[in-house]
């Protein structure tokens, strides 16, 4: 099992309402997305925190990597197999400047995919974000045969096995782990949450969602301060919180939009707490 190096990043630290500094957090990184985008100078926020460090958007799909994947995947909602396909792909390659460079017709062309590829920098940070060798038929795949060669063979086969999964999103990533056998199945997830946004008949989008590690020390907190016995049960009642805490909010959270927040309050708080230091890729630097 992966050690959790975020575990302890809050201990010691006293977060007096943990609900209403969730959606402050929320409230305060929307208004930054809003000044930045309507050409307003830096800083955008007065908190210090906001100025120097790296988080990213509350709502996923303003985010440059998700809005990679909404483009690259545009048009392919009629042809499930093919849009599940250019979901595994672009959160095997997950960069922004490559998906920006491909329409999903590439996909079909295994050959000529792998020579872009290999002449570009594919990836995004693979520390930051491990995609491991896959298993499939006893098989084993590398990171780039999956991404090339496997997916677009397979795509019928993850097609069943994801509509198997009556629309949860923590069955159908386990039940294709069951096949790929990675020791973290994050890519696995990603690439299955991004299919509400096409096909919300297949994966529900308000299903439940598995806690990824970075998560997990404020989910926590929440849980532990809203009395309640696991995540889902706790990104449930933050879903009801939305309307008391932000009504203003564009649009109604999912259960996805609470973990991954719980993530970047985890960071936030990381910073409070000295946990984290601006160095590095941490701090940010506006352009």
């Amino acid at each position: 099992m992966t050690e959790n190096k975020y575990a302890s990043a809050l201990d010691g630290l006293t977060i007096e309402d943990p609900v209403e500094s969730f959606f402050a957090f929320c409230r305060e990184r929307e208004s930054i997305r809003k000044l930045r985008e309507s050409g307003g100078p830096s800083p955008w926020s007065e908190d210090l925190i906001f100025q120097k460090g790296r988080f990213l958007n509350v709502f996923r799909e303003d985010d440059r990597g998700s809005k990679a994947i909404l483009r690259f995947a545009d048009g392919l909602e009629d042809d499930l197999p093919t849009l599940i396909n250019a979901l595994f792909f672009g959160r095997w390659c997950n960069r922004q400047e490559t998906l920006d460079l491909l329409s999903p017709e590439i996909l079909s062309n295994p050959k000529e995919l792998e020579e872009i590829l290999n002449n570009i920098e594919s990836w995004c940070n693979e520390t930051a974000y491990p995609v491991q060798p896959i298993e499939w038929g006893g098989k084993e795949y590398s990171r780039m045969d999956a991404a090339t060669k496997l997916f677009p063979g397979i795509k019928e086969e993850l097609t069943e096995i994801i509509k198997n999964s009556e629309g949860n999103a923590i069955t159908a990533t386990n039940a294709v782990n069951q096949e790929f056998k990675m020791e973290n199945d994050f890519p696995i997830f990603m690439a299955v949450i991004d299919i509400p946004w096409f096909r919300p008949d297949i994966i529900d989008p308000e299903t439940d969602v598995p806690t990824g590690i970075g998560a997990v020390a404020y989910l926590d907190r929440l849980e532990k301060f809203l009395g309640l016995s696991n995540h889902q049960e706790t990104s449930r009642k933050m879903i009801e919180l939305q309307h008391e805490h932000w009504p203003e909010a564009k649009r109604p959270f999912n259960p996805i939009d609470v973990e991954y927040l719980s993530c970047e309050c985890r960071k936030y708080y990381s910073y409070v707490n000295g946990t984290k230091k601006f160095e590095g890729k941490n701090l940010f630097t506006p352009n």
